[in-house]
C-alpha cells in the first residue's frame, strides 16, 4: 500500500461502517438457515426421518453452504482481482438475499414431496456461494482503505458483522419462538426472518453503493498490474501462504458452528435446556464477541498478528475439555461462562485476521489469496455440526466433541506459527519500489518479528 497516498481516518471510518452493515446483513442471512436447521427444519423439510436422521439430514444441507463457500470465494475474487473489490460486495449481497428470501417463501415437504429438500439444497448452495465472494470483498475495502498502522482495527469491523449477523438472526428466532406456539412457530412463524431479509438487502445496498472502490486496487487498475487470473496466480505464487492461513483459521471457525448451531439442538434435545434460553444465551455470547473482536484487532496493530493467533489456539486446545464438562452441566450459567472463555480465544484469531491475511498477498491476487484461504477452512467448519452429530452418536459422549475440538486447535495453532508475522512488513505489493512494495529489508523484519 502506498503510504505517500494513505487514506484520511474519515474515509476509513465511512468504509469500515460499510463493510460492518454489509456483512452483518449477509451474515444474517446465512445464519438464519442455521438457527432454522437446528430448530425446525429436520420436522419441516425431513419429516419422514426419526428425530437422529432428520437432525444429520438438516445439518447436512447446512454444510452444502460450506462447500459451496470456494466456489463463490474463487469466482467473486477472479473479478475482485480484475474489475474491483465494490462491484463484487454489491452482487454477492443481491445473491445472498434472493436465496434467502426464496427459502421464506418455499413450501415443505408436505406439499411439494421430495422437491421441497432439493429445492432447499439449491438455495442454500446460492447463498453459500453469494457469501463465498463477501468475506474478501468486505475485509479488503476495510484494510486497503485503512492508514498503515490501524489495518488490524479497521481490518476487524467487518469481522464484527459475524456476531451482529449471528445476534440479530437468532435474537428474531428467540423473540418468534417466546411469542408463537410451537405448532405456529413449525408452520409459518420460522419463515417470517427469513422474508424480513428483502429489506435489510434494500439497506445494504444503499450503503454498498456510497462507498469508493480501494484506492490500493484502483492504483493497481491504473498501473495496469492486474492479474490475468489472478486465482490460478495465487495459488501457483502463494501455495505455503494459502495452506497455512486456512489451517490457522480451521479452529477458529468449525467451533463457531459447534457453538451457534449444533449446541443449539444438542442443548434443546439432549441436555433439557429450553429452546428460547439456549437462542438467548447465543445472542449474549455473541454480543460479547463485538468488543472483544475490536480490542484483539486494535491490540494486533502494536503486538502483532501471529501472537494472537498462538495465544488464542493455544487457549482454546486447553480449555476444551473443561469447557464441555460446563455445557453438560445443565446450567444456564456455567454454559455462558465456557463460552465467553472461547469467545475469547476465537476473537484473538478473528480480531486481526483481516489484516493478517491481506498482508499474505500482493495487491493483484489479495482478494483470491485471502479468498482461497477462508474459505477452504470454512468448508470443514460447515461440516463440524454434523460431525459432531455423528460423533456423539457414534461414542454416547460429549468428550468425543472436546476431543475434536483439541485436535483441530492444535491444527490451527501449527499453522499459526509456522505463518510469517505481517505487522512491521504491511502489504504486499509487487508494482515495484515506489509504489507501496515491500523492501527487502521490511519483508525480513516481517518474517523475524
Amino acid at each position: 500500500m502506498s503510504e505517500t497516498a494513505a487514506p484520511v481516518p474519515r474515509s476509513s471510518r465511512r468504509v469500515a461502517a460499510a463493510s460492518l452493515v454489509g456483512t452483518t446483513i449477509e451474515w444474517y442471512d446465512f445464519f438464519l438457515f442455521g438457527t432454522a436447521s437446528a430448530l425446525v427444519f429436520n420436522t419441516v423439510f425431513f419429516p419422514t426421518y426419526d428425530p437422529v436422521t432428520g437432525t444429520l439430514a438438516a445439518f447436512g444441507t447446512f454444510a452444502v453452504g460450506f462447500i459451496a463457500r470456494p466456489f463463490g470465494g474463487a469466482l467473486f475474487a477472479h473479478f475482485g482481482d480484475k474489475i474491483g473489490r465494490k462491484p463484487m460486495l454489491v452482487y454477492s449481497l443481491l445473491l445472498m438475499g434472493a436465496a434467502t428470501v426464496l427459502m421464506g417463501a418455499l413450501p415443505g415437504y408436505d406439499t411439494l414431496g421430495v422437491w421441497a429438500p432439493i429445492l432447499l439444497v439449491l438455495l442454500r448452495f446460492a447463498q453459500g456461494f453469494g457469501v463465498g465472494g463477501e468475506w474478501g470483498g468486505a475485509a479488503l475495502m476495510a484494510v486497503e482503505h485503512a492508514p498503515a498502522h490501524r489495518r488490524g482495527f479497521y481490518g476487524s469491523w467487518p469481522q464484527v458483522g459475524v456476531p451482529l449477523g449471528l445476534v440479530l438472526g437468532t435474537t428474531t428466532f428467540a423473540v418468534l419462538s417466546a411469542l408463537l406456539t410451537d405448532e405456529q412457530f413449525l408452520a409459518w412463524g420460522w419463515r417470517l426472518p427469513f422474508l424480513g431479509s428483502i429489506v435489510l438487502i434494500g439497506v445494504g445496498m444503499w450503503i454498498r453503493l456510497g462507498v469508493h472502490e480501494s484506492p490500493v486496487f484502483q492504483k493497481s487498475m491504473d498501473d495496469k498490474a492486474a492479474a490475468r487470473m489472478p486465482v490460478l496466480e495465487a495459488i501457483r505464487t502463494y501455495p505455503k501462504e494459502i495452506a497455512l492461513a486456512a489451517g490457522s483459521f480451521l479452529a477458529t471457525n468449525s467451533t463457531f458452528y459447534v457453538g451457534s448451531v449444533w449446541l443449539v439442538a444438542y442443548a434443546t434435545q439432549e441436555l433439557s435446556y429450553e429452546r428460547t434460553t439456549i437462542l438467548t444465551a447465543n445472542a449474549f455470547l455473541s454480543l460479547s464477541d463485538i468488543p472483544m473482536i475490536l480490542a484483539f484487532g486494535l491490540l494486533s496493530d502494536r503486538l502483532g498478528r501471529r501472537p494472537l493467533f498462538l495465544a488464542g489456539m493455544g487457549a482454546l486446545a486447553l480449555f476444551a475439555v473443561p469447557y464441555f464438562w460446563l455445557v453438560g452441566s445443565g446450567n444456564i450459567a456455567l454454559f455462558i461462562l465456557g463460552g465467553l472463555v472461547v469467545q475469547a480465544c476465537r476473537s484473538a484469531v478473528y480480531g486481526p485476521q483481516s489484516a493478517f491475511f491481506a498482508e499474505q498477498f500482493s495487491t493483484r491476487m489479495r482478494y483470491s489469496g485471502a479468498s482461497l484461504a477462508y474459505q477452504i477452512a470454512s468448508i470443514l467448519g460447515g461440516l463440524a455440526p454434523l460431525t459432531c452429530t455423528a460423533l456423539v452418536a457414534a461414542t454416547g459422549s460429549l468428550y468425543a466433541v472436546a476431543g475434536f475440538v483439541v485436535v483441530i486447535a492444535l491444527v490451527s495453532l501449527v499453522c499459526s506459527y509456522l505463518m510469517t508475522e505481517t505487522l512491521r512488513s504491511g502489504l504486499r505489493d509487487e508494482t515495484g519500489p515506489g509504489a507501496g512494495g515491500d523492501t527487502p529489508d521490511m519483508a525480513e523484519r516481517g518474517r523475524t518479528g
